[in-house]
């Protein structure tokens, strides 16, 4: 059973402890199990953390509040970005673990954005897919070396191109290093996401062989 921490969760171990854990962060309507197998195919042998985002839109579970499609409480924003930083940080002296790797989907990668943006020091990086500004003016933390891929959809009916270019815009005036690629996609994600985050996961976060 997993510890009484403010957010339900699943932890898995990893059998490569070289590796940092990564935080498996669901989009809307999803939960805790929903994106393990996605870390296991993109981070094999690293340690998972996956909460459910606990704001309910409907019966659907969120990681912060909106007003819309596309319009967010941004107050609930910057609240939440605060709640799962102090669970990160909770269960990491729980677990044992290093900084993790945010992974996050859709609403769950608006959520480590607004991570990286508003609590610099909680995450050791992050893959945000299908990812848009969570603030309609981020404020500018040192996040210098930080790696971050963000991985968008051409076709993508939610995500507008111009959200996901000013976060990019927000995390490289940061200092992070942010690698941005459109994908032939549209909100749902393809086998060319897994390849392009595995293979981003294993440069950035696999130990350097000597």
């Amino acid at each position: 059973m997993a510890p009484a921490l403010a957010y339900i969760h699943r932890f898995e171990p990893g059998g490569d402890l070289s590796l940092p854990p990564v935080l498996l962060l669901h989009g809307t309507g999803g939960d805790e199990t929903d994106l393990l197998p996605l870390g296991r195919e993109i981070a094999p042998g690293a340690a998972l953390l996956s909460p459910r985002g606990n704001v309910l839109e409907g019966d659907m579970p969120r990681f912060f509040k909106r007003f819309r499609e596309g319009l967010f409480d941004e107050d609930d924003v910057r609240r939440r970005a605060n709640e799962l930083s102090h669970f990160v940080a909770e269960a990491c002296r729980v677990y044992g673990l290093a900084r993790p790797v945010a992974l996050g989907y859709s609403n769950g990668a608006n959520i480590a954005a607004a991570v990286l943006l508003l609590h610099p020091n909680t995450l050791a990086g992050a893959i945000l897919l299908r990812a848009t500004t969570p603030l309609a003016d981020p404020p500018r933390p040192d996040l210098s070396g930080v790696p971050v891929l963000i991985l968008s959809g051409l076709n993508d009916p939610v995500i507008p191109r111009s959200g996901a270019e000013k976060l990019a815009l927000a995390l490289m005036s940061a200092g992070a290093r942010v690698e941005r690629i459109e994908l032939p996609a549209g909100h749902g994600l393809t086998q060319v996401d897994v390849e392009r985050a595995k293979a981003f996961f294993a440069r950035e976060a696999a130990p350097a062989t000597p």
